[in-house]
């Protein structure tokens, strides 16, 4: 067991990127897709439309909540075990992973009974009663998707935990296999059963419940950790050891939808104060707009988090190896990798929102829908290139043990920047300051983050066998 893991300390870091990053950027965008899918499949149907979009939009933040408790508990974990191999401490590993198993079931079910019991209140929070129909819709939508939750948290927490076992590959193919089911399906019962936004839930569902059990086999093969019966506990001194190193992971996704949550209200409030948007038939445009681009958003944040996340096991085991030249080494890779990413994405938003809406169903809509949506490409995403670079940074600060730094600068970006700012420009500006709040808040963090950088550079080239941790 400890044999297989050395190459993590030989290989070219490059090398050991692309094996670990791939598949894990792979896994989530198809994540990511998920949703998407949906939403381009609503967009499309013409008795759907733009309300459905907004419905969509209403009902999104609501997994990402469980996303964010996942991810805690999968990437924590996973970083954790990785330094445990490192050190050449298996018997950590194979109860951290165990309690995290049985923590992410917990989880995955207490959010799918608070979501019951708060139905109304939480879709309320997030837009819903822009207009009635989008509220009916919303509706409809979340009722399966919430049926769904305890499988998709399932899911998320686990597939960190099987990269951290040296397949990222497995870990891929168990999340595609799940995002195919909903592709396939979701045409079928949109359009062909005319299900409406019960039958994209259902879709979804049933790919998030065949994503679990692909997880659940795999628990039963591990190939580097033997989990045993008593693996299965909620082992609260691990506990504490994996789930600061994940929290970041939950701050990052948590504060996104406190984010998403301020933007959601400004735009319905002054979208309906706006001299177009305000008019009957129209005001639930910029809501959907705003969720479309959010969605771009996140497949350009999902492979920025791949790439930073599939490197957490291969720094982590360094750090816990003494080999800080070669986490030192993968960081400047990353950097220079996000920074390629967020060129491209920055391209397309600049050069193709046309062609972006286009996807969205923008031919079935009125006329104000392109224009709105062609803005709101152009300015909402306009720093996208240090959204990447941010996110990297938060994300690679996990894996060498520094959580309280990781966390605070991710909150710093969400919380302050990301819910005060959308709330006080448009003030300032009306709903064009929505707009402007996403990049200038990606300018703030990146000011704060460039000293974080630095701090690192120096604490992986200095002398000392020990890393500070923060």
């Amino acid at each position: 067991m400890e044999t297989d893991h050395t190459f993590l300390e030989t290989e070219p870091v490059g090398r050991l990127m692309r094996k670990y990053s791939v598949p894990c950027i792979i896994s989530l965008l198809v994540a990511a897709l998920y949703n998407i899918v949906d939403q381009i499949f609503i967009a499309n149907a013409s008795y759907l439309g733009s309300y459905g979009n907004a419905a969509n939009t209403v009902v999104f933040p609501l997994t990402v909540v469980a996303l964010a408790f996942a991810v805690m508990i999968g990437d924590g974990c996973c970083a954790y075990v990785s330094i445990c191999l490192g050190a050449r401490e298996t018997e950590k590993a194979h109860k951290s992973i165990g309690s995290a198993v049985l923590l992410s079931v917990l989880v995955g079910v207490a959010f799918m009974a608070l979501y019951f019991l708060f139905q109304d209140p939480i879709l309320t929070a997030f837009g819903g009663r822009v207009n009635e129909e989008t509220w009916r819709q919303a509706k409809e939508y979340f009722v399966w998707i919430t049926a769904g939750i305890p499988f998709y948290v399932f899911g998320q927490a686990v597939n960190p935990i099987i990269r951290s076992d040296g397949s990222p590959r497995f870990a891929m193919i168990s999340t595609l296999a799940g995002a195919v089911f909903n592709i396939v399906f979701d045409p079928i019962l949109i359009f062909g059963l005319r299900w409406g936004m019960m039958g994209a839930a259902v879709a979804t569902v049933a790919g998030q419940v065949i994503t679990a059990g692909l997880a659940v086999w795999y628990l039963f093969h591990m190939k580097l950790v033997r989990l045993e019966k008593r693996s299965f506990g909620l082992w609260g001194g691990l506990m504490k050891s994996y789930l600061p190193l994940g929290i970041t992971s939950l701050l990052s996704q948590v504060s996104i939808v406190a984010s998403m949550a301020a933007v959601n209200n400004m735009v319905r409030k002054y979208g309906a104060l706006d001299p177009v948007f305000g008019q009957e038939g129209l005001t639930q445009i910029p809501m959907a707009v705003i969720g479309i681009v959010m969605k771009f958003f996140q497949v350009v944040i999902s492979v920025a988090v791949g790439l930073a996340a599939g490197c957490i096991p291969v720094t982590a085991y360094n750090i816990g190896a003494k080999r800080r030249d070669r986490a030192r080494d993968l960081f400047t890779l990353l950097l220079k990798a996000e920074t390629i990413v967020g060129l491209i994405a920055l391209l397309i938003v600049e050069l193709f929102p046309r062609q972006l809406i286009g996807i969205f169903g923008a031919a079935n809509e009125s006329p104000h829908y392109t224009v709105f949506a062609l803005r709101c490409f152009r300015v909402y995403l306009c720093m996208i290139v240090l959204s990447t670079v941010n996110k990297g940074t938060f994300i690679y600060l996990q894996s060498i043990g520094k959580a309280f730094a990781s966390s605070a600068i991710s909150m710093i970006r969400e919380v302050v920047f990301g819910v005060l700012l959308p709330i006080l420009l448009p003030r300032l500006f009306g709903l064009d300051g929505v707009l402007y709040s996403m990049p200038l808040a990606e300018i703030l963090t990146f000011v704060i983050a460039a000293f974080v950088i630095r701090s690192t550079y120096r604490q992986l080239s200095g002398p000392g066998e020990a890393l500070r941790r923060g």
